[in-house]
């Protein structure tokens, strides 16, 4: 049922492969199989791609609601076994509202889940995921994918973030170009460079080292250092933000690691668009 589901969402045997992280020969077989079982056919092939029959319609709602109540035994299996946890990473900023509704409508569906919370700082966008720290992460991007599977959920305009008094702060938008004589707040050696290069612009920069929101903000006030934000955020009045419509928007995603079938992840995932707004 699974593998019939990521056919007939992807409509497209390579493109389920990959989702499944399987080649496709045997994902072939399994559908052929299935058609036999069912005793009619699921899928019309082409080299475009895959359409459903009738039959193959139906079944696709069919197959949903199975896999859902499927999800939901393994919980309640697991929760009778003993306490059930998820931990969740969560980078910086833990006030968005997003998690928080996110948090809300996890609690009603899963409310005896054990949710463990690791707020992590900059050094680390995937908030510790590839070490086994966390289960999931909400974290923004981007950063090195391999091996995690990244679903974006939201995309925040970034501006940069300067001194109230700074002779830049009145002006409607700047460019990383206008800003290559000064300094930007770093994170410390050995953090992902696809990460850093984001938060810098796009290029190599030289200032100091922080490793938390609220160290970049002690850096602007205390040394005019500057660093890129996403807009939006409550900032104290001694500082002020000025857009930056060349860079790329901040994407809010979550993300885990590749293969882990935990219900809970894939039920936080699927009721996470709806709580960022997407």
């Amino acid at each position: 049922m699974r593998y019939f589901v990521a056919v007939a969402e992807e409509l497209h045997f390579g493109r389920a492969a990959t989702r499944l992280h399987m080649s496709q020969p045997p994902l072939s077989r399994a559908m052929r199989q299935l058609e036999a079982e069912v005793g009619a056919l699921l899928l019309v092939r082409s080299p475009a791609g895959v359409t459903l029959t009738p039959v193959g319609t139906v079944l696709l709602g069919e197959a949903r609601d199975l896999l859902d109540h499927a999800d939901r035994v393994r919980v309640r299996l697991n929760a009778a076994a003993g306490s059930t946890t998820l931990t969740v990473g969560i980078l910086g900023d833990g006030t968005d509202q997003g998690a928080s509704r996110l948090a809300a409508a996890f609690r009603r569906k899963h409310p005896g889940v054990d949710i463990r919370i690791r707020d992590t700082d900059l050094a680390d966008p995937t908030c510790g995921l590839r070490a086994g720290l966390v289960d999931v992460a909400l974290t923004r991007a981007p950063f090195d994918e391999t091996a995690l599977t990244v679903r974006t959920l939201r995309s925040d305009p970034v501006g940069v973030v300067l001194r109230a008094d700074d002779p830049l702060a009145g002006r409607a938008r700047l460019r990383p170009t206008e800003l290559s004589e000064r300094r930007w707040f770093q994170f410390p050696p050995g953090t992902d460079p696809v990460w850093q290069s984001y938060w810098n612009g796009g290029r190599p920069r030289e200032g100091p080292v922080v490793r938390a929101v609220q160290e970049c903000l002690q850096a602007v006030l205390w040394n005019g250092t500057i660093g890129l934000a996403p807009l939006g955020h409550d900032l104290p009045p001694e500082l002020a933000v000025v857009p930056m419509p060349d860079m790329a928007p901040s994407r809010v995603v979550v993300a885990w690691n590749e293969g882990d079938g935990n219900p809970l992840i894939r039920s936080l995932v699927e009721m996470a668009p709806a709580a960022y707004g997407r």
